[in-house]
């Protein structure tokens, strides 16, 4: 972009969606700021304080590959050169649903089993060396400042981790992409605007992650990089047993208050019980790399930033601080590369993006994986959250979907494109697949499940709650 719309944007937070937005923002004002708490510097390829639950297995899914790969050529090529393992989502990580494994199949689709620190460290290495754009770490965000109506947002109150006062930094443009613990709503209730209407989804999930090292006693993976046991409504544990770069991984999820132990013999029994054998037989005898670590995660958060009638100018709000998904759907970090994918198209028509526009599409980009995580989650009767007639029939539906996929390729493929958010969930309702799911007459049935013992419900070891 030649012409630039201004001369000063400012991110908050340095995170993905952080990063992501530097760099489509970099095209168009002359000097972006990122601003951070973290001591992004020192953390390299870590997790750091302010993401606690990066410890646990990420998946980048396709669509946020594509989007990733276009903004930096090379991403897959400099993730293998770095020993990260890649893959067909179809052939190399295996889906199972009720015991059953979805058949082998190509997609053409990658799957980066990369953690999400080396994902980030990533997008810092190619985005803060770009002209004009400044990272300030170890700064506290205290909040915004307006000019006197409160119709634009002018600059952002600030404060070093290091000592000294506070400082203002000006802007034509700031960016909330400060995530799951984004102050907007409150900011902007101070200045006198309406609170965005919310769509919330709460299934108290609980997810515990455990590092083994390799090679494996019992290696039921060889060069193959997952095997994910999709929790179910008939069996609501689930798992994701990856290969990554220098370790093997297992993580653990339960809703409802039902967890995974973090210590050694616990987090076996748990692991026994999910109705893949082969994870179990992969980590008995296995060495454990590091202590385990659980997280809480209450409730999904949709915030309808695009029905608001008033809304400051100068402002935009992305990834996390949009919208919060259930983690074990693998869709944050691919729904920020798609937010950001928004805002680049706006800043591509040479303005300061319109908040009524910029909202609205991304809306539409988060619709589908917004219904798609929130109506497999109101599946569980013990979810809160609004059913509606289409609810029930569509995840009617994708059982019988994910039960076909155990024998038709097809059917298989259109599913994984679908997670991936390829192709939109419609795909799986055209005439031709439906009638290879309605035909295929599910799965094997003769998978082995162990029965549950009663929930664990204390949540006193889980790290920390993402509210």
């Amino acid at each position: 972009m030649g012409t630039k719309i201004g001369d000063h944007a400012v991110v908050l937070g340095g995170s993905i969606a952080g990063m992501l937005a530097a760099r489509v923002l970099s095209d168009a004002y002359r000097q972006v700021t990122v601003i951070e708490r973290d001591d992004l510097t020192a953390a390299g390829t870590d997790p750091r304080p302010a993401i606690s639950w990066a410890i646990h297995i990420h998946a980048l899914l396709e669509r946020g590959r594509i989007i990733i790969e276009d903004l930096f050529p090379g991403f897959v090529d400099d993730m293998i050169a770095a020993g990260v393992p890649v893959g067909d989502y179809g052939s190399t990580c295996h889906y199972y649903f009720n015991g059953e494994m979805f058949a082998v199949t190509d997609t053409g689709m990658a799957c980066v089993a990369a953690n999400r620190p080396v994902i980030e460290h990533f997008l810092r290495s190619r985005t803060l060396p770009r002209p004009g754009v400044v990272l300030r770490e170890r700064t506290d965000i205290v909040g915004l400042v307006s000019n006197e109506r409160d119709e634009r947002i002018t600059g952002v109150r600030v404060q070093s981790r290091d000592g000294g006062g506070e400082e203002v930094i000006s802007a034509d443009l700031i960016v909330d992409a400060s995530g799951r613990g984004s102050r907007s709503p409150r900011w902007l209730e101070e200045l006198g605007y309406e609170k965005a209407p919310e769509e919330k989804v709460q299934m108290d999930l609980t997810y515990t992650t455990m590092d083994f090292v390799g090679p494996l006693p019992v290696d039921p993976l060889g060069e193959d990089i997952a095997l994910v046991p999709t929790a179910t409504p008939d069996f609501p544990r689930g798992g994701i047993f990856a290969r990554l770069a220098d370790r093997y991984a297992l993580t653990l999820t339960g809703i409802a208050g039902d967890r995974a132990p973090t210590d050694h013999e616990g987090f076996l029994a748990y692991a026994k019980t999910l109705p893949v054998k082969e994870v179990y037989d992969a980590i008995e005898n296995a060495e454990q790399r590091a202590p385990a670590g659980s997280f809480r995660f209450p409730a999904s958060v949709r915030r309808h930033y695009e029905k608001l009638s008033r809304f400051p100018a100068g402002y935009l709000i992305l990834g996390d601080a949009a919208c919060i998904f259930n983690p074990v759907y693998a869709q944050g970090m691919t729904v920020a590369a798609m937010g950001a994918n928004v805002l680049r198209k706006h800043l591509e028509k040479g303005v300061e993006p319109d908040f009524r526009g910029y909202f609205r599409d991304l809306a539409k980009a988060t619709d589908s994986p917004w219904m798609m995580s929130a109506s497999a989650d109101l599946g569980y009767e013990t979810v809160r959250g609004k059913r509606t007639l289409a609810t029930k029939i569509g995840n009617a539906y994708m059982s019988k979907v994910m039960a076909a996929a155990a024998n038709d390729p097809v059917v298989a493929r259109g599913f994984m494109r679908t997670i991936s958010l390829i192709d939109p969930p419609q795909a799986l309702m055209k005439p031709s697949m439906m009638r290879r799911v309605l035909l295929s007459g599910g799965g094997k049935k003769n998978a082995t499940v162990t029965p549950l013992p009663p929930p664990r419900t204390d949540t006193g070891d889980a790290e920390r709650s993402a509210a």
